[in-house]
C-alpha cells in the first residue's frame, strides 16, 4: 500500500498561515532529509509550494507500507513536526493515483497515533 503524509494547508488562519510560510524552509529541510534518509525504503518527498495560496501547497512524503509498524517513523517525524511548528497533518493512501485520506492528527487534531492510522488504512 503506498500511504502519504501531507502537512494540512486547508483552513488556515492568517496567524496559522503566516506561520507556516515562515516555517516552510525548515519543514522542507525536514522533510528532504526524512526522504534522503529513507530513499532505500522508496519513501518520496511530495514538495509542491509553489503557488501564492498556501491552501494549494503539498508538501509531505508518500512511502509504500507492508506493516503497520512501518508507519511509526512517519507518524513520529509528523507528530514531532506538528508540535515544533504547530500544525496538523493528514494522512491517507494512494491508488491509481490518487490521494484518499483517512485521519488527520497534530497541533488541532491531537498527536498521531500509528497503531490506529493502520486500522484506518486496513494494514
Amino acid at each position: 500500500m503506498l500511504i502519504y503524509v501531507l502537512i494540512a494547508t486547508d483552513r488556515l488562519e492568517e496567524k496559522q498561515e503566516k506561520k507556516l510560510r515562515q516555517n516552510l524552509p525548515e519543514l522542507q529541510a525536514a522533510l528532504q532529509a526524512y526522504a534522503e534518509a529513507n530513499e532505500a525504503n522508496q519513501v518520496t518527498l511530495i514538495n509542491d509550494c509553489e503557488s501564492d495560496d498556501c491552501e494549494d501547497w503539498q508538501l509531505g512524503i508518500s512511502q509504500p507500507i507492508k506493516k503497520h509498524i512501518q508507519l511509526n517513523f512517519p507518524v513520529n517525524l509528523f507528530n514531532d513536526l506538528a508540535k515544533k511548528y504547530e500544525i496538523d497533518c493528514e494522512v491517507g493512501y494512494i491508488e491509481d493515483g490518487e490521494r484518499e485520506p483517512v485521519s488527520y492528527f497534530g497541533k488541532h487534531e491531537g498527536q498521531g497515533e500509528a497503531f490506529l492510522i493502520a486500522e484506518y488504512l486496513g494494514l
